[in-house]
């Protein structure tokens, strides 16, 4: 099935930072996270990947800003990492941490989901519900050893990025702090409000 295309909604560059400015000012306000399906074939329908019309380190540096906007109001319950890589060289074009008292470990799940999306080629929260969190069962069916297995995450919140037009993945976008599903529908909430 054919991907939607997307274009960003900001008119000017600095869109994502107005935000964050702007929930500064209003003060903190948390609003729910939309929670994900949990059917892999929901989620390869709806929101495994996203294909935009362009992406750029300008269009990276806009959803990161995007993205801790809307991840603040949680940073004071849980700290959250934000990591956004290119696909080919895995040059990080934005990471930023969320409220204090992240920990080295958010950074090594920050790798593992994106490991886990380069190696598959789809979010891995599709890989979290095609295999129903059975890590075992993902293990064995690509034949991994424990320590194989262990650089790879089947937990939400790894995203790949596609462009029209361009084969394969673009960028990696990585949410890693909140329960998994949130990681994952934090992502999908910011990408389908600000790219249509």
């Amino acid at each position: 099935m054919a991907q939607k295309v997307l274009k960003s909604c900001h008119p000017t560059s600095g869109y994502g930072l107005r935000e964050v400015l702007e929930v500064q000012s209003q003060g903190l306000r948390a609003y729910d996270i939309p929670i994900p399906p949990s059917s892999a074939e929901e989620v390869k329908a709806s929101c495994d990947s996203f294909v935009l019309s362009s992406f750029t380190a300008q269009d990276a540096w806009e959803l990161g800003h995007l993205l801790y906007a809307r991840l603040l109001p949680f940073a004071s319950k849980q700290p959250t990492l934000i990591s956004i890589a290119l696909a080919n060289s895995s040059q990080v074009l934005f990471q930023t941490a969320v409220g204090s008292g992240a920990v080295p470990d958010n950074e090594t799940w920050v790798q593992r989901k994106r490991n886990s999306v380069l190696r598959w080629g789809c979010s891995t929260w599709f890989l979290h519900c095609k295999y129903a969190a059975d890590e075992e069962l993902f293990r064995a069916k690509f034949g991994m050893s424990e320590e194989q297995a262990g650089k790879y995450a089947i937990h939400g919140g790894g995203v790949p990025i596609r462009v029209q037009g361009v084969e394969g993945i673009v960028a990696v976008v990585v949410v890693s702090g909140l329960a998994q599903h949130e990681d994952h529908g934090v992502i999908v909430d910011v990408i389908q409000r600000h790219w249509a």
